[in-house]
Formats: structure tokens, C-alpha cells, sequence
């Protein structure tokens, strides 16, 4: 689903398609249109997770939890592709990093199961081989090969770690980009990855962002310093980053057909897991 596709759900939902603001293209494509942010999936097997997402807005606001709400209780099914409501937050006053990623993480972190809703596991590599076959004929299918016995390597290393604190809910994608700073602090977005699994999870992501994506050290000593623990010094890290790093080469596969600098990042990645080169810059997309 590229842009125009996008547009033309809107279009199709009824409403003003060429008054959308695009404002991300990525698992979603996310509008801003007649004062409301409208996300809108790529295919009806989203659909749902989309109804999980709207659910898990009102059960934070229930706990107190700074984070996006909701403007519609259900998603729509418009023409195969889930569409979600949600109110838009204020204007952010600074960018977020790190360290305000760290107190939402920890309010997360402190809740038990929802009562009313299941949580699903954190199925870090289960999409996996969605994005494989979006990616189809534009990436090499030795590349991709690679990725699928990668996957089926992690897969049960994954399922056997011991944590070292307490399984329960997670955010599941728990990076600065998904944090909006408002006047009134940071809120949690993007809640579709939410899961029931260990919280070693949401710590592991910015254990890779310093290592691979360029963050710096001493923000990232700030975030640890906020949560309390640094997951680096539990024996399961490489485990976890080893099956998110294969997970975010077949992420971005998704976009190869559509866009010449996601198959250039796609390659950059494959090769320096092929390599075993841990130090490889990747660059976000």
C-alpha cells in the first residue's frame, strides 16, 4: 500500500482524501484529516489488532496511562483495510529521547492483566514472512532465504529465555518515536504492537538503537538511569537482539517494491547480519 492506495481508502470511507495530511507511511499509513488522526492498515488480516489497539487506548486510560485515545470505540473495514479513529495530541514542545520514554515504560511495566482483554504474545518475528512476500520479486530471494532460517533460529532460542523481570503487559515497539512530548509530558503512540510477554522486550530496542542505529551512549545511560535497570547486563540480550535485528530487515523489506532507499537499506542490513558484523550502522525508515 503506497500513498495514492492509501488515499483512496480515505476517499472511500468518505472522507476528504485530498485534504489528508500524510504524516507517517509505515505498517500504517497515518493521516491527519477533519480534525482527527486516521490510521489505516494494510490488509484486512490487520483488522483485529486494530480492534486490540482502540481496546488497549481506553484500558490505559482506565489505568492512568499517559497515551493516545481513541474517537472511535470499533475500527472500520474500508475496501480490505482496517481504519482507526484517534483524537490528535497537542503540539509536541520538544522532540522526545530517551529518558521520557522511560517513566511511560515503567507505568506499563507496573500493570497486570487487563481484565477484559488478551494480550497476545510478542510475536517479534511472526510478520516476519508478511513482509517477505510483500517485499516479493524486489528483494533477492537468497536474502530472503537467509531471513526465514534466521527467523527459525531465534524463534525457539527466543521462546526458552528467562527473564529477569516479571513477564506481563509491554509496549512491544518502545522507542523515542513513539513518544510525544505535550505540555503536559510524554505520551505513549502507537499502541498496535501491545503484548503480554517479558519486558526485557521493550528494553532491548533501545539496547539496539545504541548499538546500531546511532544513539547516543550517554542518552542512552539516561534511560536506564530513568528505568532503573540497564537490560544489557541479563544473559538473554543477544537473544532478543538477535531475533529484533531479524525482524527489522524483513520490516523493511515491505517497502522495496515501492521505494529504491528501502531495498539499499534492506541490503545494508542482510549483509551485515551475513558478515556478523554486530557495528554496522543501520539507518531508520
Amino acid at each position: 500500500m503506497d500513498e495514492a492506495r492509501a488515499r483512496e481508502i480515505l476517499a472511500a470511507a468518505g472522507l476528504p482524501a485530498g485534504g489528508a495530511r500524510l504524516l507517517a507511511l509505515g505498517e500504517n499509513a497515518v493521516f491527519a484529516v477533519d480534525g482527527l488522526v486516521v490510521k489505516v492498515g494494510r490488509s484486512a488480516e490487520l483488522f483485529e489488532r486494530a480492534g486490540r489497539e482502540v481496546a488497549l487506548a481506553g484500558w490505559l486510560a482506565e489505568a492512568g496511562v499517559p497515551a493516545v485515545r481513541a474517537a472511535e470505540k470499533e475500527p472500520r473495514l474500508v475496501e480490505g483495510h482496517p481504519l482507526t479513529f484517534w483524537h490528535p495530541l497537542p503540539e509536541a514542545v520538544r522532540p522526545a529521547e530517551p529518558r521520557d520514554l522511560a517513566p511511560l515504560l515503567r507505568a506499563v511495566h507496573a500493570l497486570p492483566e487487563p481484565a477484559d482483554l488478551a494480550l497476545p504474545r510478542r510475536e517479534l518475528l511472526g510478520g516476519v514472512e508478511r513482509w517477505l512476500r510483500l517485499a516479493g520479486d524486489a528483494i533477492d530471494p537468497a536474502d530472503a532465504a537467509f531471513l526465514r532460517e534466521r527467523r527459525d533460529a531465534f524463534a525457539p532460542a527466543a521462546a526458552a529465555l528467562v527473564p529477569h523481570l516479571p513477564p506481563g503487559p509491554i509496549h512491544g515497539d518502545a522507542l523515542p518515536r513513539n513518544v510525544q512530548v505535550g505540555p503536559d509530558g510524554p505520551v505513549l503512540m502507537d499502541l498496535e504492537t501491545f503484548s503480554s510477554d517479558l519486558r526485557e522486550h521493550d528494553l532491548v530496542v533501545l539496547a539496539l538503537s545504541r548499538d546500531r542505529y546511532g544513539l547516543d551512549p550517554a542518552a542512552y545511560d539516561a534511560f536506564t538511569r530513568a528505568y532503573g535497570w540497564d537490560v544489557r547486563e541479563w544473559e538473554g540480550c543477544a537473544v532478543l537482539r538477535g531475533a529484533r535485528e531479524t525482524a527489522s530487515c524483513a520490516w523493511v523489506a515491505q517497502h522495496a517494491p515501492h521505494n529504491p532507499k528501502a531495498l539499499a537499506e534492506f541490503e545494508r542490513r542482510v549483509a551485515s547480519l551475513r558478515d556478523g558484523d554486530p557495528e554496522v550502522r543501520w539507518y531508520p525508515f
